[in-house]
């Protein structure tokens, strides 16, 4: 699998090092690169990951003269993708994005906001995620379908009213965009290729912050973007990520979320560490047993 990496020079200081990892999903790519560029309040660096490139994804980043980009000439997934491009990230702080994503008027001054506030060096940050569809996703801004496709967005009335909906703020910040300082990425040594070509590379990545010392995890209410819900997940095989994780990590996602990040609850500070009781043990033992004992045959004699 061949690399290619180009900088594009800036005349100024970005705020932010967004990474966005792109694969053949060109009307997409164009939809959140244009909301980056029309609702942000300051200037930030664009790093695209092309994955192929087949769609002409390559040559439209090339002719936008601004942004830089890495391509892969097969598909290397997220984990690959947001790495390579975080090469090129010349910001102190990496926003993490997906491509089939509008960003909401002043999702980066909210952002921003919250990481002026921040004491300690090491946290990571969420905006909220808006869905047409209800997936159980506490995070979420659920049930407010405005199109599944850039070509359908029905953005005027969208903008009217996609301030309107209430959301606390929220614990977990696993879900994009997501910000975090640049070194911490590198310091944890990005995401985890193991987990190729994606599948559980979050969690992994939120669990790897949370052995580095990170204990804040904050998702904001105000820093909105809209979630088209893409399946580009749905073109690739899919690896074993819950198995990985477990393996890796001797408890399940699910156990982590629950009781290290609270994902989902109503955001009240810093993140303690939580009692390893035995309730919490007999969790993670069970996550154990169930990857063990799964793809055991069952004997019928």
């Amino acid at each position: 699998m061949d690399f290619i990496h180009k900088k594009v020079a800036l005349d100024y200081s970005p705020i932010f090092s967004i990474l966005i990892p792109s694969w053949n999903n060109i009307d997409y790519l164009k939809c959140v690169v244009n909301s980056i560029k029309k609702n942000s309040r300051y200037k930030h660096q664009i790093i695209v990951h092309v994955n192929e490139g087949n769609d002409g994804s390559e040559d439209w980043v090339i002719a936008q003269g601004d942004i830089s980009y890495t391509k892969s000439s097969q598909n290397s997934g997220v984990c690959y993708g947001f790495n390579a491009a975080s090469h090129l990230a010349t910001a102190e702080y990496l926003v993490f994005i997906d491509d089939d994503m509008y960003l909401c008027p002043d999702w980066d001054f909210y952002l921003f906001e919250e990481v002026a506030k921040q004491t300690d060096d090491k946290w990571c940050i969420s905006g909220t995620m808006i869905e047409g569809f209800d997936k159980g996703n506490a995070c979420v801004i659920a049930d407010k379908n405005y199109g599944t496709h850039p070509s359908e967005f029905d953005e005027e009335k969208f903008l009217a009213e996609y301030a309107t909906y209430p959301k606390e703020d929220w614990n977990g910040s696993q879900w994009y965009p997501m910000v975090l300082p640049t070194f911490v990425y590198r310091a944890v040594g990005g995401l985890s290729v193991e987990f190729f070509p994606g599948m559980y590379s979050d969690p992994d990545f939120m669990i790897k912050l949370w052995h580095y010392g990170v204990r804040y995890y904050k998702g904001l209410g105000k820093s909105r973007v809209y979630h088209f819900a893409s399946r580009s997940t749905g073109r690739v095989k899919r690896n074993d990520g819950r198995t990985e994780f477990i393996l890796k990590w001797g408890m399940s996602s699910n156990t982590f979320f629950k009781n290290y990040l609270k994902i989902g609850t109503k955001f009240l500070g810093k993140l303690p560490d939580p009692e390893e009781n035995f309730t919490l043990r007999l969790k993670k033992q069970i996550d154990r047993w169930k990857v063990k004992f799964k793809s055991r045959p069952i004997d019928i004699s």
